[in-house]
């Protein structure tokens, strides 16, 4: 089949499965799966090929995608279920001083939303926002709106996520080095995001009524946030549980760069420091200490890590499904066709990268679909581009940045961040929008920085 044919039936893939996420409301898992049986069909797959390569594409995405989400959704939800999100709220501010409050939640979310998913931390932080908005005299966009913003940063692109996860293990990105560069990039990006959500305040926004309703009654009733957090657990627990599996990461992916192959030294720093076992470690020491902190049975303990799994199963579906639609692209030779047309454009693939993700964004939504999307159609031109492990975790990290903008009314996120404000729709266009979009464009800048130097 020729170059042309292969590239029109990507494109056409690619708005159907847009059109039937977007228009006929189809589940995403489901739309996936379906447009995956329609390009084989359509490319010419032998018929006795198309079913091993559909397994072949989920078992490969999800060997290492499922165990990483389910785990980091266990960790997570222990976390939120001990009140140790608000304890590490709490602390910073009590660090920071109550001036700089905004800044203090801001980097308390960014620590946050390393274990636990966008939408989850950001309903879990809320109380706390409303809380020291109440105390201010502010509106809740005030502090809520930086936020929400790193927090969905982090979220694109700091594993163990499921989106950048999977399109790693599409990619066959080294998940070391995307968690040291995404990670690195978003501490600043933290800063950025109470400057722009600063300028974007400058004006006052009215809070819808439902929310002006559900902000004054806050805190009516209920125990104080301080006396909440004497019984949660301590800041120094919950930091450790974060960060002990980033610092195992970093040791193995620092052995693989320093030490030769073969050396013992290099085989055990690579075994403590994968992902999988970085964070059994994690979810390991979180039964322990969270569930002597709180008092927790093991029954209760199971219970809590048992409820973050069915949220986690639609997500590890999904990206199963982003596995398959990608390898019947590859398998199809559209991934081959599309690199050889990007090759022959001179543009830079890193470019192309978050110019397709950031559409795909704005198109369909999900942040996690265009990732893995597009890492699915770029993952030949990655391939064979002889390209360092380093600059492919730079490719990555890029395409995560791209889905990070351009959130608006085709997102869930977007509805949970202007309802817990009491943004109206022009409003939050006019500021979630315009801040995503910012920290995406930023983000891209500085990997692209990154990207220059290490070439």
């Amino acid at each position: 089949m020729s170059t042309l044919a292969l590239l029109g039936i990507g494109a056409g893939s690619i708005a159907l499965l847009l059109l039937l996420i977007i228009r006929w409301q189809v589940h995403a898992f489901v739309a996936m799966m379906l447009v995956s049986f329609l390009v084989a069909f359509a490319t010419g797959m032998p018929i006795g090929d198309i079913i091993s390569t559909l397994i072949a594409g989920m078992g490969g995405t999800l060997g290492s995608v499922a165990i990483l989400v389910a785990l980091g959704s266990m960790l997570g939800r222990m976390i939120e279920v001990s009140g140790g999100a608000a304890s590490l709220a709490n602390r910073f501010t009590q660090l920071l001083g109550p001036t700089r409050v905004p800044m203090a939640l801001t980097a308390a979310a960014l620590v946050l939303a390393i274990p636990v998913f966008f939408d989850v931390g950001f309903i879990i932080l809320v109380p706390i926002v409303y809380g020291f908005c109440k105390a201010a005299g502010v509106n809740p966009i005030k502090f809520g709106l930086p936020v929400a913003g790193i927090m969905l940063a982090a979220h694109v692109v700091v594993p163990p996520h499921p989106g950048i996860v999977g399109g790693a293990a599409i990619v066959k990105g080294d998940i070391g080095w995307i968690t040291i560069i995404g990670l690195g990039i978003c501490i600043p990006l933290a800063a950025l995001a109470q400057v722009v959500s600063g300028w974007l305040n400058r004006k006052g926004y009215p809070m819808l009524p439902t929310t002006a309703e559900q902000f004054a009654a806050f805190g009516k009733g209920e125990e104080s946030t301080a006396s909440k957090a004497r019984s949660a657990p301590g800041v120094g627990t919950i930091m450790a549980l974060i960060l002990i599996p980033l610092a195992l990461i970093m040791a193995g992916t620092t052995g693989a760069t320093l030490l030769p192959k073969g050396d013992s030294l290099r085989n055990v720093l690579g075994f403590i420091g994968s992902p999988i076992f970085a964070l059994m470690v994690a979810v390991g020491l979180a039964m322990f200490l969270l569930g002597r902190n709180q008092g927790w049975n093991r029954e209760r303990t199971n219970a809590i890590m048992e409820s973050a799994l069915p949220p986690a199963a639609t997500v590890i579906l999904v990206t199963g499904a982003g596995g398959v639609f990608a390898k019947v692209l590859t398998a199809s030779g559209i991934g081959a066709a599309l690199s050889q047309s990007l090759t022959a454009t001179h543009l830079p693939l890193i470019l192309l990268a978050f110019i397709i993700a950031l559409a795909l964004r704005a198109a369909q939504g999900s942040a996690t679909v265009a990732i893995i999307t597009t890492c699915g159609l770029l993952a030949d031109a990655m391939a064979g581009g002889g390209y360092s492990p380093l600059q492919v975790a730079l490719l990555t990290v890029a395409i995560g940045f791209g889905s990070l903008g351009l959130s608006h009314v085709n997102d869930s996120g977007f509805w949970i961040v202007t309802r817990y404000l009491g943004l109206s729709v022009g409003d939050g266009l006019r500021t979630w929008t315009v801040l995503t979009t910012v920290l995406g464009l930023a983000g891209f800048a500085l990997t692209a920085l990154l990207w220059v130097l290490v070439a």
